[in-house]
């Protein structure tokens, strides 16, 4: 039976490499705080989108499809990689301003998914691989379906906009409604009432295509492997890529870099990992998300459990090192 590759290791490595790393280099310190100008890109970002489904709005589907996969995908995984600067708010300093940030990036993505994914995605960090209280790691039926054949693998790939949705499901004992996720959800249906309204079907197809592809199998897609998947090289907690595509994913690439210091802005990471190259330049780091996927795909070897990960060991009944 496939089963996840088990850390030894109880405590995140990212945490004492933040030590090890401030200890080192105390001047890291002037990275740490928001960065205003992102609430700035949102604006530009989504008014953007609107504009271009307005464009599409009359046109057939074989032209929105292509816009869409090809133009749209690369501005609304912008928008999420923005949505989650405000989950770890980092746009504005108080949590409100963040929050509100976040539900503007949902008027472009068409999906009011800003305030589930602040709570589950500070989970991911705060458990970081931790089995049962991850909802990023796959759960074991789910890993069992997909399995190690190219098809199921792609076809996961490309509908991982299901698989984040389901992400309550893997994390048992979180309540999902509060407040702000109820107003995130009315919200967005009226904005979506109106956009339909201004835009009708086509418009409204073009935008939520572009979420659908932005979350599945496209040239950003590798962005989901890459993060905490071992497809090649050494066996880490977290990989980064340096590759050119950190340009239209605002710096993403940059994932240890981010676990390390999740206090510091998008625009900034670059910076710090030119501050500490002696922690950041001996890790193993990929370079193209087009051999890292077609690798992650066609390689029976790999599978979505091919990850470190923690158990409860009360939970799991696993013995303690």
């Amino acid at each position: 039976m496939d089963s996840f590759i088990i850390n030894e290791h109880s405590r995140q490595i990212h945490t004492q490499r933040r030590r090890d790393i401030i200890k080192r280099h105390p001047g890291v310190k002037v990275l740490f705080g928001a960065y205003p100008p992102s609430a700035a890109l949102i604006a530009a970002l989504v008014a953007m989108q609107w504009v271009v489904a307005w464009w599409l709005h009359h046109q057939p589907w074989y032209v929105i499809l292509p816009v869409a996969y090809l133009g749209g995908a690369v501005i609304n995984h912008a928008l999420y990689v923005l949505m989650h600067e405000a989950t770890h708010n980092l746009i504005f300093a108080t949590p409100v301003g963040n929050k509100i940030c976040g539900l503007i990036c949902d008027f472009a993505l068409i999906v009011p998914s800003a305030m589930s994914f602040r709570k589950y995605h500070l989970l991911h960090h705060q458990h970081l691989n931790n089995v049962g209280m991850d909802p990023d790691v796959v759960s074991q039926r789910e890993g069992q379906m997909i399995g190690h054949g190219p098809v199921r693998k792609a076809l996961w790939l490309a509908l991982l906009s299901v698989s984040q949705a389901l992400r309550p499901l893997k994390v048992p004992g979180q309540s999902f409604i509060d407040p702000w996720i109820f107003a995130n959800i009315v919200l967005q249906m009226g904005v979506n009432y109106l956009l339909w309204l201004s835009l009708g079907w086509g418009g409204l197809m073009y935008l939520l295509l572009s979420t659908f592809f932005a979350l599945g199998l496209h040239p950003l897609g590798g962005r989901w492997i890459q993060e905490h998947y071992y497809v090649m090289g050494r066996r880490q907690e977290t990989y980064s890529y340096y590759g050119p595509l950190n340009w239209v994913m605002l710096n993403m690439g940059f994932h240890n870099e981010h676990h390390d210091f999740p206090m510091v802005a998008w625009s900034r990471l670059p910076r710090l990992y030119r501050m500490a190259p002696e922690f950041y330049q001996t890790l193993f780091a990929h370079q193209s998300y087009t051999r890292l996927m077609l690798k992650f795909i066609f390689d029976k070897k790999i599978s979505t459990f091919s990850r470190w990960v923690r158990y409860d060991a009360q939970k799991y009944n696993v013995p303690t090192s």
